[in-house]
């Protein structure tokens, strides 16, 4: 997908790379109904619930068969059948939301949680620490994950609060239990999840993880992190990389081998390309708008007001006047 938006068949991208097991891991931890509330760097939350990849290109691609209709940037998934919630470009407004559908599950006796990600120089934001009351004060069976990559955009953690203490400890003046993990570490990760999910689900409260990871790429297609660190940097980082990590962990144990692994990397990457292919057929970004223009009235509402449906009734009917092909038929 990041070589797609280069050939300009989508606008935006935004790699995990180097993150990998802070959601992957966190994934198997967790309970298939519980409900995650992701940041964009998540998508391995989807894919370890075996969604499907050419449903994630459709979205990616905005083409005809993207479920969201064109309405959200490319990587900003919406799944609520894979217990995904709509991702948000405004940050860390997902963690007030987890909070209140926590407090909604445990009203209803439910045993579902809640899971929300961020990263490190969104807990500046206000609705971090909104959060973080509500689910103190009302014991709200959700998992706070602040994933610790070293840089928001092009500020380094630092300026986030980093260099007086760390972001695990910004719990203990909620009263929440507080962890950072080695977030490049899959079985770190796991062993964390699981323990935070356990808490909520016996009612005893939330759980704040720091995941001490690193932004091995850029922030996103539209950022040049040569610019604001050294080239070197992503290759140094002594936590090394989730993937390799767990390949040698496994090898030296005896359940994995080099043979395995290099036909795993195979059957993957033919995996993706025909995926790709697939949802290409259904049209990409670069080739223009792929749904009818009066759509984006639909999936706003639950109940559509009187005023838009009028106003999409009007679209329509100067859509079909003017013979252009994207009026509904």
């Amino acid at each position: 997908m990041f070589r797609a938006q280069r050939q300009g068949k989508t606008s935006f991208y935004m790699k995990c790379t180097g993150e990998e097991a802070v959601a992957v891991a966190a994934a198997y931890a967790l309970d298939y109904e519980d409900m995650c509330f992701p940041s964009y760097r998540q998508q391995g939350l989807l894919i370890a619930r075996n969604w499907s990849m050419v449903d994630m290109m459709n979205q990616i691609y905005s083409n005809s068969a993207d479920r969201l209709q064109g309405k959200q940037l490319p990587i900003m998934y919406s799944v609520k059948e894979a217990g995904f919630f709509s991702i948000s470009g405004n940050l860390t407004t997902q963690y007030p939301q987890a909070v209140g559908w926590a407090m909604a599950s445990a009203a209803k006796g439910d045993t579902r949680i809640a899971a929300t990600w961020c990263g490190e120089g969104s807990t500046a934001e206000g609705d971090f620490h909104s959060a973080c009351t509500f689910a103190s004060v009302y014991r709200a069976p959700v998992i706070f994950n602040v994933v610790n990559n070293q840089w928001a955009i092009s500020s380094f953690s630092g300026f986030a609060g980093a260099e007086s203490t760390t972001f695990a400890a910004r719990a203990v003046g909620y009263g929440i239990a507080g962890l950072r993990v080695d977030g490049n570490d899959a079985l770190a990760v796991y062993a964390a999840t699981a323990w935070a999910a356990e808490r909520a689900r016996t009612n005893q409260g939330p759980t704040l993880i720091e995941h001490f990871t690193y932004r091995a790429e850029g922030h996103s297609t539209s950022d040049d992190p040569g610019q604001y660190r050294s080239a070197g940097e992503p290759t140094a980082w002594p936590l090394g990389d989730p993937i390799a990590r767990l390949k040698a962990h496994l090898i030296a144990l005896g359940e994995w081998d080099e043979d395995r692994h290099a036909a795993q990397d195979k059957e993957l990457a033919e995996m993706v390309k025909a995926a790709q292919k697939q949802a290409e057929a259904n049209g990409v970004l670069g080739h223009g708008l792929h749904q009818p223009l009066d759509s984006l009235f639909d999936g706003v509402f639950e109940e559509m007001p009187w005023h838009l449906k009028e106003q999409q009734a009007q679209m329509i009917a100067e859509e079909t006047a003017s013979g252009r092909p994207w009026a509904r038929k």
